[in-house]
């Protein structure tokens, strides 16, 4: 297969830990050939979706804490994205218009033939703070406004819980309000901007000290290790670039009933890949823009998730 990654700049990804470059390394290890491209570099001509992309080799011996992990095969080409095998989504948020509108483009390249994962549709139909609603059974009480004294509302009867932006990632803009917050006001006028923007707030789940699980669904079905991410004491936030400890475990059983039942949902809308955040017992997000976690659930449990991925993306692609 000729496999095109949509992606951020190779320079800035940390190599040692993304969970791209391990798909890309998978994919390479059996022989697939490699492209990647900016969001930037999608473009419609005369009707035809294309991305100015670039082949690349990855170094079999690179040292991955280093940038020479790769290297560029020929000159840049544009091409259309249905001459690919398959196009894997895997720009980092924040969703913001120009991600919505390469998903608009995603669409229109598969009606040109091009396998794209996830789809430009599901990423766009499935915002992944907002996705949980459609699952209340599995969630704590949550609330979506923008509403002041709405959010305040919420926050008198539950007396302790988070805040949120909806396009935020890595833990960005979360905060925990707790009963009597003499902030209150300040942070609600913050995050809504003065009440015109819409933000989440859920009651506060205290079993965050046990870590908010990654639990990955791979074409519908939850893998057989999850990863707890443990916040720093003193913090409420688990997110791995917020400084969470990273601890594989086992599934247990609870989650991976939970697990199968959103995967099952899913999986028929175009999500290859999804990224099922939890805490205690209640489902926090549905990550399906570039769910992370391979490397460090890998490493702990020798389950190669990467490898895994490639299997399913062979499947879906018919290679």
């Amino acid at each position: 297969m000729h496999v095109l990654f949509v992606i951020d700049p190779l320079p800035q990804l940390k190599a040692y830990k993304d969970s791209s470059v391990a798909m890309m390394r998978a994919l390479a290890a059996r022989g697939h050939t490699l492209s990647v491209a900016l969001m930037g570099d999608l473009y419609i001509e005369l009707g035809q979706v294309k991305a100015r992309t670039q082949a690349i080799r990855l170094m079999p011996d690179a040292d991955l804490h280093e940038t020479g992990w790769w290297r560029d095969e020929g000159e840049p080409s544009d091409q259309a994205l249905a001459a690919f095998d398959t196009v894997l989504m895997r720009k980092d948020p924040p969703f913001d218009m120009e991600y919505l509108y390469a998903t608009h483009l995603f669409d229109h390249a598969q009606a040109q033939g091009a396998r794209v994962f996830n789809t430009g549709s599901a990423i766009r139909n499935h915002p992944e703070k907002l996705a949980i609603t459609e699952f209340p059974e599995y969630t704590a009480p949550t609330l979506v406004s923008r509403d002041m004294a709405r959010l305040r509302a919420f926050h008198a009867q539950y007396g302790d819980v988070v805040v949120k932006p909806l396009d935020g990632m890595g833990g960005s803009g979360i905060f925990r309000l707790r009963p009597g917050e003499h902030n209150l006001g300040s942070i609600l006028e913050s995050l809504t901007a003065n009440g015109t923007q819409t933000i989440m707030a859920q009651r506060y789940i205290p079993e965050i000290v046990d870590g908010d699980k990654r639990v990955l669904i791979i074409d519908g079905k939850p893998l057989p290790y999850v990863l707890a991410r443990i916040p720093l004491a003193g913090e409420t936030r688990g997110n791995l670039a917020a400084g969470g400890r990273g601890v594989a475990q086992p599934i247990d059983e609870h989650d991976r009933q939970v697990a199968e039942a959103i995967g099952a949902k899913l999986a028929g809308r175009g999500l290859l890949l999804i990224g099922l955040d939890i805490i205690g017992r209640n489902v926090t997000e549905i990550n399906v823009t570039s769910p992370t976690c391979f490397v460090e659930i890998t490493e702990q449990t020798g389950f190669d998730v990467a490898g895994h991925f490639a299997d399913a993306l062979e499947r879906a692609a018919g290679g």
